[in-house]
């Protein structure tokens, strides 16, 4: 990609695409293109087709997305399904339509089955049932590969598809209706510590296993991809982790360390487990020159220190 190359950073105020287009612009990229989504509704054909025709992108990274935890996608199901899949779509179709040199398509690692055997490898996608949490979200990502496949085999396009493991960071969704486990394990131990409770209750069992990647690791896996290699090279998608997980209860021990929290851990048994592991093989993005740079401890200082200063400034992330 060239410096002043026009590049769509599609969902760039999300916790994936605001990390993306960090990482744009510290890599000296001077022509980004962005829209919010109330300028510009990924899900309605007609305006994704104007944008297209009066910007003309040259790359683009797929960001944009219906996303949520277990709770979310229990309560949403045809919202995860229908958004996704008509966000996927029209983009893909608009990109065709005015010859984009090049796409990316993020995932998610939900593609897998539930029964998968560990580390998880690309080969492994359609070989069995999915999580049924997750399903409707799940398979609009699976399509949405299936999508980048086949117009690149039949148009002979470059779109790529990357499928990260859990992703965390800066700009994360912290609504503890609708966000993934880690941010809301964060708010939940820093409102406890505030407010002096000394009980925080979660979810499940605690014995689940999960992989989790800084949202500025996979920034950095994405803008890599599209700078040295074409979807011919990488054959197929790829996944982007860290090749490591660790068991929720665990998970949260380590965020109260962290945050200076004392209290316990009590577990609601009748919630959801989801899948019992899901950690990645990372074996193809690392043997493609990648591979994470972020410790889960950092990554967590981090987050924790964006979280808080957001809550202290604004107060809008309590909402």
């Amino acid at each position: 990609m060239l410096k002043h190359a026009k590049i769509f950073v599609a969902g760039h105020t999300g916790l994936v695409g605001s990390a993306i287009y960090r990482k744009l612009q510290s890599a000296g990229y001077t022509n980004l293109l962005t829209q919010r989504s109330y300028e510009l509704d990924l899900r309605q054909p007609e305006q994704v087709n104007s944008f297209f025709d009066k910007y003309r992108p040259e790359y683009i990274f797929l960001a944009a997305a219906r996303v949520g935890g277990i709770d979310a996608n229990r309560l949403y199901p045809a919202e995860f399904i229908t958004d996704n899949l008509s966000i996927q779509l029209n983009v893909l179709q608009a990109a065709h339509r005015t010859s984009v040199q090049k796409l990316l398509f993020l995932g998610s690692s939900c593609i897998y089955p539930k029964e998968c055997a560990q580390p998880i490898k690309e080969e492994y996608l359609l070989t069995g049932k999915l999580e049924p949490t997750n399903e409707p979200y799940a398979i609009a990502k699976i399509a949405g590969i299936k999508m980048c496949e086949a117009y690149n085999r039949q148009y002979n396009t470059d779109y790529l598809a990357v499928m990260p493991t859990n992703i965390y960071g800066a700009h994360d969704n912290f609504n503890l209706e609708t966000a993934h486990v880690l941010p809301a394990l964060i708010r939940k131990i820093i409102e406890a510590r505030d407010e002096g409770v000394d009980e925080v209750k979660l979810w499940g069992t605690g014995r689940p296993k999960r992989e989790f990647l800084l949202s500025d690791d996979l920034a950095d896996a994405c803008v890599h991809l599209m700078e040295s290699y074409t979807s011919e090279q990488i054959g197929g998608f790829v996944n982007v982790g860290t090749g490591e997980d660790i068991a929720i209860s665990d998970l949260a021990r380590k965020i109260a360390d962290i945050a200076g929290y004392q209290g316990r851990f009590v577990y609601d048994q009748d919630k959801p487990d989801g899948v019992e592991r899901k950690r990645l093989d990372v074996q193809k993005i690392n043997a493609l020159g990648w591979k994470a740079q972020t410790s889960l401890t950092s990554g967590i200082e981090q987050t924790i220190r964006w979280y808080e200063q957001q809550s202290l400034h604004t107060g809008a992330i309590r909402k």
